[in-house]
């Protein structure tokens, strides 16, 4: 798949919008209905950011933005 330059603002909300899915799906977390709201507001601010009005494939690109997200991740938690 070819490298893509995603926006730095699309980069943190997707990198957010997956701590926000962690911290709720981790045993027990507190305050779900707010965690559920930012994951919404989250989720929101993604699908409508104006760089899918230009991405040649969206949902190649989307599936790249979660994948690059995840391994920058988990090179911070190494």
């Amino acid at each position: 798949m070819d490298v893509t330059d995603f926006p730095d603002d699309l980069v943190q909300t997707q990198a957010a919008w997956n701590a926000t899915y962690d911290a709720l799906a981790a045993p027990r977390p507190s305050d779900t209905t707010a965690l559920r709201r930012r994951l919404l507001r989250l989720s929101a601010r993604l699908w409508w950011h104006p760089y899918w009005d230009t991405a040649r494939s969206a949902p190649a690109a989307r599936t790249e933005l979660r994948q690059l997200t995840r391994a920058r991740r988990a090179v911070q938690a190494a």
